[in-house]
């Protein structure tokens, strides 16, 4: 019976929209409350399994009937704390209220049935006979169980919707603000506008983080990180473009350029839509059909089936699969970088598998016509053979994609097209900018080219679907510093327009260096080392004097770490962006106050970047490093306000704190204070420099 329970309730809450019965976000401090739905659905499940697996012969000691009791009385417990989650998500979400609350009251039905039927700790008495307990009604336990489990994940379902709404609203919310900001005209204006817009950015990259985790399906995650990554960096670069175009309202390059990244940005948006609510967009491609490592598994896997059924399918399908397949192989043999020995080897191995595939099918008729033991070996060993063919062609695709875009890699580490472009900006040469605009283009057409090879042989999807992301973000970002650098040229005095194309570059060399973490992968997967953790593990093994953190070599954030900064470094970025907003309005930029607030924003924004993986701060080490505030600076913020006395105190203290193996809560902490410290630096500076204003 026990096994029977197991699809009613461990299935059904994953089954909407790929998440599972955890992790919901929701306004108004339910955020906090549904966090603790796994903590009691998940003891909840294996209580109840505890008392449907309970056997009838079981000895009936005292011991035996006060854990029974005790398992459903914290049935009934985890249940009541269940239907307190549920009511509240009823009370801000009218639409669906009845709904959830008729839920929530069945689930308190079976809970207090269970409490009841397990309540045997008098069984032993005389006065007990007659009583209804789990001995006696069995059966009565897996109902209450059954219903428990049923409306549970009711509810679960019904908060899912919840989530999807929230998601929903907070987008449109984003998309109003946008509008606002795109028919922006006075600098004044923007920066209000912008101050709202960073706070929904921020709301909606919660909402949209917690929901990426919950994601069971790894292609979904990908599209999703994809499109959260594309609106985090367009978040930064819708600032300084808007800026340049309030600053030279006039500069057509200046408006393309705004108009690309508000553009990126709804797309991105529209996508995370797309990934909530599981809608399509009509005509929306399969990523999977052009892989080529894709096509040879499902190849493969069809003349396997030879093996069983020889009828399974037609000659002309094995035909028509394997020519689809290596017409793809053309994307390595036309391009104009693989090498002469590369593309003979791919066009052998692709004539070898059409011969072996006519031989396969040769002995195929033959074995259909003839059941004998020696044409069953041939057919064997005509499958092993093109099986074999194809694994060669894998391993020599692999190499050639990976060759190139190591080389490729490796040529622009420097960077030396955009420190061109820059410097010719700076001094307004149009001559210049021709040059190096055409040299980017080519730089960006031959990255694309390769980021489609390196798709090809990728081996799953949710690198397929990174790849595809590099290649949009290499196309649409090539386009956008050139028409970023084609107004500083135009205006070569003009600071924003500097600061414009400094922002786009960045994220430019950001994309080379997930280039290079995607290779990574591509390789390990293909070489089987999948999931493996490197040496830079961020706990590291307990080592003689490593309460110092100058013992540490390898304190790098791992991946899941990564994540979990990222989220904390969004805001932190945008209040370095409020806190430079606050300081341009100041009229003496040499004014101390100014100067130290730049300091600390600069320090910020290395904050910012880490959390990225990008920037001058590569490791833990370095982070802590930055955040040892210099006396002088720290002096002159702390005669500003009190408020900063605290903060300061507090950060030093976690920065002095021996680590203990907890390197990465550390630095979780000190982001967080830097945080703090930054929101009340944006307050301080608009308020010293109105003060300033009203002494003057």
């Amino acid at each position: 019976m026990a096994a029977s329970l197991g699809p009613a309730g461990g299935g059904g809450a994953g089954a909407a929209h790929g998440s599972g019965p955890s992790g919901f976000a929701f306004d108004s401090g339910l955020e906090i409350k549904t966090r603790s739905v796994e903590q009691t659905l998940l003891p909840l499940v294996s209580q109840i399994t505890t008392l449907i697996n309970h056997k009838d012969n079981t000895k009936k000691s005292d011991k035996t009937l006060q854990a029974i009791q005790r398992v459903g009385q914290a049935v009934n417990l985890a249940v009541g704390r269940f239907v307190k989650v549920g009511e509240a998500i009823a009370d801000e979400n009218w639409d669906l209220k009845e709904e959830i609350k008729i839920a929530c009251i069945e689930a308190k039905q079976a809970g207090e049935t269970i409490a009841a039927l397990t309540d045997v700790s008098s069984l032993n008495r005389p006065e007990s006979d007659g009583q209804i307990t789990i001995f006696t009604d069995k059966t009565g336990v897996i109902k209450a169980a059954r219903l428990l489990l049923s409306s549970v994940t009711r509810v679960l379902l019904l908060a899912d919707r919840v989530v999807i709404k929230q998601i929903i609203r907070s987008r449109n919310k984003v998309l109003a603000t946008m509008e606002r900001l795109e028919k922006v005209n006075s600098f004044q204006e923007f920066v209000q506008i912008f101050s709202q817009f960073g706070n929904e950015m921020v709301e909606f990259a919660h909402l949209t983080g917690d929901r990426q985790n919950d994601l069971k399906d790894e292609k979904k995650k990908a599209k999703m990180a994809a499109a959260r990554s594309v609106l985090e960096k367009c978040t930064m670069m819708l600032l300084t473009a808007s800026k340049t175009c309030l600053r030279h309202p006039n500069c057509e390059s200046a408006h393309k350029n705004k108009e690309g990244v508000f553009d990126r940005m709804k797309v991105a948006l529209d996508k995370v839509i797309e990934i909530v609510t599981e809608c399509k967009p009509n005509g929306e491609n399969d990523i999977s059909s052009i892989s080529i490592f894709t096509g040879i598994k499902e190849f493969k896997m069809n003349i396997e089936t030879l093996r069983e059924n020889l009828y399974f399918q037609s000659k002309e399908t094995l035909s028509a699969m394997l020519e689809a397949l290596l017409e793809r192989t053309e994307d390595f043999t036309d391009c104009a970088y693989t090498s002469h020995e590369h593309r003979e080897r791919i066009l052998e191995l692709s004539a070898q598998a059409r011969t072996e595939l006519q031989q396969l099918i040769s002995v195929w008729i033959q074995a259909q016509s003839r059941k004998t033991k020696s044409i069953a070996e041939e057919l064997e060993l005509t499958i092993l053979k093109i099986s074999h063919n194809l694994n060669e062609l894998k391993k020599e695709l692999h190499s050639t994609a990976a060759q190139l875009a190591a080389d490729l890699l490796k040529y622009h580490a420097d960077h030396v097209v955009l420190k061109a472009l820059k410097l010719t900006g700076v001094e307004g040469n149009l001559e210049g900018l021709a040059e190096y605009a055409c040299k980017l283009s080519e730089q960006k057409e031959r990255l694309i080219e390769t980021c489609r090879l390196l798709r090809h042989v990728s081996g799953t999807e949710p690198l397929e679907i990174t790849c595809l992301h590099a290649e949009e973000t290499f196309q649409v970002t090539g386009q956008q510093i050139i028409s970023a650098a084609e107004t500083l040229t135009l205006h070569p005095s003009s600071k924003i327009a500097k600061e414009n194309l400094d922002v786009f570059c960045e994220a430019w060399e950001s994309q080379i260096s997930d280039m290079s973490i995607l290779l990574r992968e591509i390789n390990d997967v293909f070489e089987g080392r999948r999931g493996e953790k490197y040496g830079y593990l961020s706990l590291p093994k307990p080592m003689k004097n490593s309460a110092n953190l100058r013992s540490l070599k390898a304190d790098k954030p791992d991946s899941e770490e990564q994540a979990k900064i990222a989220k904390l470094g969004l805001k932190l970025g945008l209040l370095t962006s409020d806190a430079n907003c606050e300081i341009e309005k100041w009229e003496d930029q040499e004014n101390e106050m100014v100067l130290s607030g730049r300091n600390m924003s600069s320090m910020a924004y290395s904050l910012y970047l880490f959390t990225r993986g990008e920037g001058p701060l590569k490791t833990y080490q370095d982070l802590i490093h930055q955040l040892e505030l210099k006396d002088d600076d720290k002096l002159m913020l702390l005669l500003e306000i009190n408020k900063f006395v605290p903060l300061c105190h507090q950060l030093q203290t976690i920065i002095k704190t021996p680590l203990q193996n907890q390197v990465f809560l550390k630095v979780d902490k000190c982001i967080t204070k830097a945080r703090s410290m930054m929101a009340v630096l944006v307050q301080l500076l608009s308020l010293c420099c109105k003060l300033l204003k009203k002494v003057r």
